[in-house]
């Protein structure tokens, strides 16, 4: 096999939960990951380096270097096998870059599952959410899909049932937000706040809701508590989440780091109405509609339009 294209989606957070700083600089998290139907395709050719280049959506934000995080996921994997391996990665965005949506954290798991793939590691997934666990805490999910809860920094992950499929709409700002930033003026605001911060722990509620396929409950239960930090830095992102609560949100929350700004719809029908009527009140750069939960990534051969779907070693639902 001369080349492997993978298919991996975004993600949104229901719940983001940040625990108290850490000695070793991390926060203890509970985060309610959900996939969803926005999609980078990262195509994995066989050469004697290591090369990325990346196009689409903001492509000139992302690095060609060794700073690209799917660049690092197949140096991480060459050397798990213990083998000097090669490829060129083409990474083809459509998940926003340094949007709260796991964009760099997408292509890592892509490169992962297609480098595997074409070099004919046949490493079943434990392997690849070990390396992943080391290159970043939203790695790991990135591979599941699905829906599921993780803890930790993210990375120790238990897969959810979902009774149903939600409809979203996700307004995109002009420009990123750093992660680290985000943190950092969280733990900032908390600071001056002086309240003690207890240790996270998920929202049986909002894991009721996400059982029943209620879209209606899951809305009033969506928080973050990234989302004052994030505010605080991008003070506009204020009236983009009023805009969807005003035009009939079930919810609305900045998602992960941000700046992207997720609203739950009742309906496909009603998520085209609300995207529309954001485009109409211009609170965002663009704005897109999608459904989740979606499977993690999946392995497409072929030309376009004949595409073959090769199973993954994990179950395609996203649940393991």
């Amino acid at each position: 096999m001369n080349s492997v294209t993978v298919r991996v989606p975004a993600k949104v957070n229901l719940q983001l939960a940040v625990g108290p700083l850490r000695d070793d600089g991390y926060h203890d998290l509970v985060n309610v990951f959900h996939a969803v139907s926005i999609f980078d395709e990262v195509t994995a050719v066989a050469e004697t380096g290591m090369s990325v280049r990346v196009e689409g959506e903001s492509a000139d934000q992302v690095p060609e270097d060794g700073d690209n995080l799917a660049i690092q996921a197949a140096v991480a994997l060459a050397r798990h096998a213990g083998r000097s391996y090669g490829v060129s990665l083409a990474i083809r965005k459509a998940i926003p870059v340094a949007g709260g949506m796991a964009g760099g954290s997408a292509d890592a798991a892509a490169a992962l599952v297609a480098c595997n793939e074409l070099w004919g590691l046949g490493l079943p997934l434990e392997d690849l959410m070990e390396i992943a666990s080391d290159l970043g805490s939203d790695v790991p999910f990135a591979l599941l899909g699905g829906t599921a809860v993780g803890t930790g920094r993210g990375e120790r992950l238990a897969p959810l049932e979902v009774g149903g499929t939600f409809h979203w709409v996700f307004a995109l700002a002009d420009g990123g937000l750093s992660t680290a930033k985000v943190y950092g003026e969280c733990d900032r605001i908390r600071q001056e706040g002086g309240e003690p911060v207890g240790h996270p722990r998920a929202a049986e509620p909002l894991l009721a809701a996400l059982r029943a396929g209620d879209a209606r409950a899951l809305g009033a239960e969506l928080t973050n508590d990234l989302q004052p930090a994030a505010l605080s830095l991008r003070g506009s992102l204020a009236r983009t989440l009023q805009a969807g609560r005003a035009h009939g949100a079930l919810g609305a929350i900045v998602s992960g780091s941000g700046p992207t700004c997720a609203f739950l719809a009742e309906s496909e029908a009603h998520a085209e109405t609300l995207a529309a009527a954001l485009k109409t009140e211009n609170v965002a750069r663009d704005v897109l509609t999608a459904h989740g939960p979606v499977p993690g990534p999946t392995v497409v051969q072929g030309p376009p339009g004949r595409a073959q779907r090769i199973p993954l070693s994990h179950d395609e639902s996203g649940q393991s």
